[in-house]
């Protein structure tokens, strides 16, 4: 890359970060490729596409990310749900009051009056008016694997979700798209379960100890080994939980005198380790290099508050696949930021490892990096792998400062011997050292699942976000009434999704989340197409003829 290009790319050049009327919304970049490509035809005349300037020396591959802005019509019509679903919510709440309809939420005792209420702020006025509405949408109790299909226990409620009641009957054969079991290794059959099986005859289920105590079992430190060499760093060390890897970890990284940048779409387990750590953060608009390129020079040029002495430590901390937007991180730009400006890059990988590349190896082996550019490698074996528990790589002298300072390793119980075995079996198929083409079949069978059911969707005139080669795919709802009706009517053709609003999502931007797998079958994806339009159009239906009342409530049996 030429110095001249370099600067252009890193300073900011516009045409490679906005749109064609120069406009963004929350941090996204609409419609945006890194390559030259020939226009496309979309058939929703709101959408745009643009076509910018491309840097051969940081993108080897076609780079494609999609994101609509809400339409003007829908936008105020959701802000109109919400309201009404407000006014109705503060009359019950004033019925509550003066005991004329029942009251199922926690509230102080009589001697408490004087205390500061502990029930009473917004989020638990939304939780009992608007969320207990289509509550039933979620927490669905599963009986058996979760795998491409399975099987749910069926359930009732008799208050209008408040509580529960088992019908003892089963819903058999649901199509599972809302499980991140992104290479079909959530399974009771098969290699990976008979070592597992094997594993816990040999070990037992849990260890009861702590790894520097008694719970440092060998296949501990096999597994270690394995996953450091799968990542192509120099050491890795595991952890029992995905969560706690993020929240326990950046603790020991930074801390006072230090500056975190963030993506403001980043998940909570690294905001929260974030707070924990006592480092000043600062949060970038997602994915967008000039963004956070501006912080990293006022960063430089300001120093810390007050004092204006330079900063410990800046930490850059980003994910590989976001979860709720389905898009992949800008990782060429961030890596060449974070080389130009002297900070530090920690990836989280939960969702891209196993997913993206095509050794699987996550989004360093996506976009044909190396590894060692990336500071702090992060990521979970609940998804691809799937089992439990999370991962950091890097650097031995890295791995050898946390051994000795996170909370995470120092005082969580060891990973359970079959949990751990899992993660071998898995890691060496998809590696390949299992003799076999499985790992590889199974890669290129979620990339070609990906693709397909995302050109399926946009064929048929769906608003879908993300990049293109992500197995995450949001599809749009906008309106809080279809998020309910939505996951019924989806339910009740076998189909099982998540369905996710505010404040998991900005109000007005709703959406269905579907998470594509190599367990699915290209019968599997048609029928989720076909059921989709089937059901868009029974949504259509209820509102043309002003049944809202099925829509916001649910039925009592």
């Amino acid at each position: 890359m030429t110095e001249g290009s370099s600067n252009k790319l890193l300073n900011g050049d516009s045409s490679c970060h906005r749109t064609s009327n120069g406009k963004t919304k929350n941090g996204f970049v609409k419609n945006h490729c890194l390559f030259q490509q020939p226009p496309k035809k979309y058939r929703r005349p709101g959408e745009k596409n643009q076509n910018v300037p491309y840097n051969t020396s940081l993108y080897k591959r076609p780079y494609v990310e999609s994101f609509e802005e809400t339409p003007l019509l829908v936008a105020v019509l959701t802000y109109m749900g919400y309201g009404i679903l407000t006014v109705f919510g503060y009359l019950r709440d004033f019925l509550r009051h003066w005991n004329i309809e029942k009251c199922h939420v926690a509230k102080e005792r009589a001697e408490q009056k004087d205390f500061v209420p502990l029930y009473q702020d917004f989020e638990n006025f939304y939780t009992r008016n608007l969320y207990m509405r289509i509550r039933d949408n979620w927490n669905r109790p599963i009986c058996s694997v979760p795998g491409a299909k399975m099987d749910l226990v069926q359930r009732v409620s008799p208050d209008y979700n408040w509580t529960f009641q088992h019908t003892g009957k089963v819903v058999k054969d649901v199509i599972n798209m809302g499980s991140y079991n992104y290479l079909g290794f959530a399974e009771n059959n098969g290699a990976c379960a008979e070592a597992s099986l094997q594993a816990t005859h040999k070990y037992g289920v849990g260890v009861s100890s702590t790894r520097c105590e008694m719970g440092n079992l060998n296949i501990h430190e096999e597994m270690e080994q394995l996953v450091a060499r799968f990542l192509g760093v120099e050491s890795a060390m595991a952890f029992g939980m995905g969560f706690a890897t993020n929240s326990m970890n950046i603790p020991a990284l930074t801390g006072k005198g230090c500056l975190i940048l963030s993506d403001e779409l980043n998940h909570a387990s690294l905001v929260l380790g974030a707070r924990l750590s006592g480092s000043t953060i600062r949060v970038f608009k997602h994915n967008n290099m000039q963004s956070l390129e501006k912080l990293l020079r006022d960063a430089i040029v300001h120093g810390q508050p007050r004092t204006h002495r330079p900063w410990k430590k800046i930490l850059i901390v980003v994910e590989g696949i976001y979860s709720m937007e389905g898009s992949i991180v800008r990782l060429p730009e961030v890596i060449a930021l974070k080389k130009r400006y002297k900070a530090y890059l920690y990836l989280d990988e939960a969702h891209s490892i196993g997913a993206l590349g095509p050794n699987g190896r996550g989004v360093v082996d996506y976009f044909g990096l190396d590894p060692k550019d990336v500071d702090i490698m992060m990521g979970t074996f609940t998804k691809s792998f799937g089992a439990a528990g999370g991962y950091i790589g890097g650097k031995k002298d890295l791995i050898d400062y946390l051994r000795k300072h996170s909370h995470s390793a120092l005082y969580a119980t060891s990973m359970s011997p079959p949990v751990v075995q899992q993660i071998i079996t898995s890691m060496k198929i998809i590696m390949g050292e299992d003799g076999t083409k499985l790992g590889a079949d199974r890669l290129r069978q979620l990339s070609e699942n990906t693709i397909y059911f995302r050109q399926r969707l946009r064929e048929m005139g769906f608003i879908i976000y993300g990049n293109n080669d992500s197995p995450v795919v949001p599809l749009m709802l906008y309106m809080p009434a279809k998020i309910g009706a939505f996951g019924r009517e989806m339910l009740k053709r076998n189909i099982g999704t998540v369905v996710v609003g505010f404040p998991a999502t900005p109000i007005i931007e709703s959406r269905a989340r579907f998470c594509i797998s190599a367990a699915h079958t290209r019968e599997m994806l048609d029928k989720v197409s076909l059921h989709l339009i089937t059901t868009f159009i029974t949504l259509s239906y209820w509102l043309l003829t002003s049944s809202a009342q099925s829509i916001y409530f649910p039925q009592r049996s």
